[in-house]
């Protein structure tokens, strides 16, 4: 319960002083890196943004001082923004693969490389997961979740790796379900990587004389 109160504080301070500052300083961060934002936000039931920048961040770690809190403020501490957009739907079909598609076309630039990438039919159950690498260096991370009814993005500007969302989620706006979700889809796409590569051993063996 006490861990929950802190999660939801966090999060609406970190709305408050959003709201607070002037547009110049939220323009300090590059734009949360996703179109067709405006049209989903009009098809959704609900929807949810959370823009924290450097500043925000800083604002908002104060409240995590418990020792549960500990990693995670650490992590944040070294971000440079969260960036979050969740829409809740009342229907399926409120977006299309074409959505999907032109938001995932942001990240083919040669710094993103996708982590994992999982399809389905209708694009009800995808998930991708993209890496951002400077000098060998991960930099950035973008994860979108798309269910039947619901679409979750997650940008984070700034060092990041996919198991310190462990201590993350739930807090700044990232769905508490984004570390298993991220996890998961790891597993399956090491599961689907292994069984492509199986057929290239086989004929790469039979081909040895």
């Amino acid at each position: 319960m006490k861990r929950k109160l802190i999660q939801i504080t966090v999060f609406a301070a970190a709305l408050v002083v959003g709201a607070a500052l002037p547009a110049t300083a939220q323009s300090t961060e590059p734009l949360f890196p996703v179109t067709l934002g405006k049209q989903l936000a009009e098809r959704a039931s609900n929807y949810t943004e959370v823009s924290l920048d450097r500043k925000m961040l800083d604002f908002a770690s104060h409240f995590m001082n418990s020792k549960d809190d500990a990693e995670g403020k650490r992590i944040v501490e070294k971000l440079n923004g969260v960036y979050v957009r969740s829409y809740e739907f009342d229907k399926p079909g409120q977006y299309t693969p074409a959505d999907l598609d032109a938001i995932r076309h942001q990240f083919d630039t040669p710094e993103w490389s996708a982590l994992v990438k999982t399809r389905s039919k209708g694009a009800t159950d995808d998930a991708d997961i993209y890496m951002k690498l400077v000098n060998g260096e991960v930099q950035g991370m973008f994860i979108l979740n798309a269910e039947e009814k619901e679409l979750n993005f997650v940008f984070i500007s700034g060092p990041i790796r996919p198991e310190d969302l462990q201590d993350i989620s739930g807090n700044f706006g990232i769905p508490s379900g984004t570390y298993k979700m991220t996890m998961k889809s790891e597993k399956a796409q090491k599961k689907a990587d292994e069984k492509a590569q199986k057929p290239e051993d086989k004929a790469q063996k039979d081909e040895q004389p």
